[in-house]
């Protein structure tokens, strides 16, 4: 009896559902990826050997550039807003709804009081174009960052506010001193250093 001979052919690689795995996990790790903030200046940190990660979320981050300037970033746009309208309140800006909401989308901020209430009513490219001056801290009292931290203090009251400093590497440690003034006076004494 003859034997059945099977024919052979090519195998066939139907590549569709690899293509359709693939897009889908661009399309994934494209909504969910979560963009870094523009910062007001260029700040390189220095270098370190810690493994510990900057936490994700309830962050108020203290950027200090190379010539000591101040700026500040707050990532819980609900707590920004709170903390913002603390400010208005016990500083007497007299902030309106629309520039507490213009605070809560910026990605930092580094005015003086005395500017904060002109810089908010700018529209988002007007505010992009304007170079910040920081937040004064030039005196050992803190200065204004003293009020930024205590009214964010406030706004978090019952959730813990993971406070870090992301100071440049060629900052002088008379600037980074009156940083950590500004928090010793809040009994602040616990905070983290964001480093390369």
């Amino acid at each position: 009896m003859p034997s059945v001979k099977i024919k052979k052919h090519a195998p066939e690689n139907d590549m569709t559902p690899f293509v359709d795995i693939g897009f889908l996990i661009l399309t994934f790790f494209i909504l969910a990826t979560k963009f870094k903030p523009e910062d007001p200046v260029e700040i390189k940190t220095p270098s370190s050997v810690s493994s510990t990660a900057m936490p994700e979320k309830d962050a108020f981050t203290v950027s200090i550039d190379k010539d000591g300037h101040a700026y500040i970033f707050m990532d819980n746009p609900e707590f920004s807003r709170k903390t913002v309208e603390n400010i208005s309140k016990t500083r007497n800006l007299g902030l309106t709804e629309a520039e507490i909401k213009s605070f809560t989308n910026l990605p930092s901020i580094g005015v003086p009081f005395s500017q904060l209430k002109s810089f908010l009513s700018l529209d988002a490219e007007e505010q992009k174009k304007v170079k910040q001056p920081g937040i004064p801290v030039a005196d050992s009292t803190g200065g204004e960052m003293f009020y930024w931290i205590r009214d964010a203090l406030v706004a978090y009251s019952g959730r813990k506010l993971n406070l870090l400093i992301k100071a440049d590497n060629g900052t002088k440690y008379p600037a980074f001193k009156n940083v950590l003034s500004a928090f010793k006076l809040n009994d602040q004494n616990k905070f983290l250093l964001v480093t390369a």
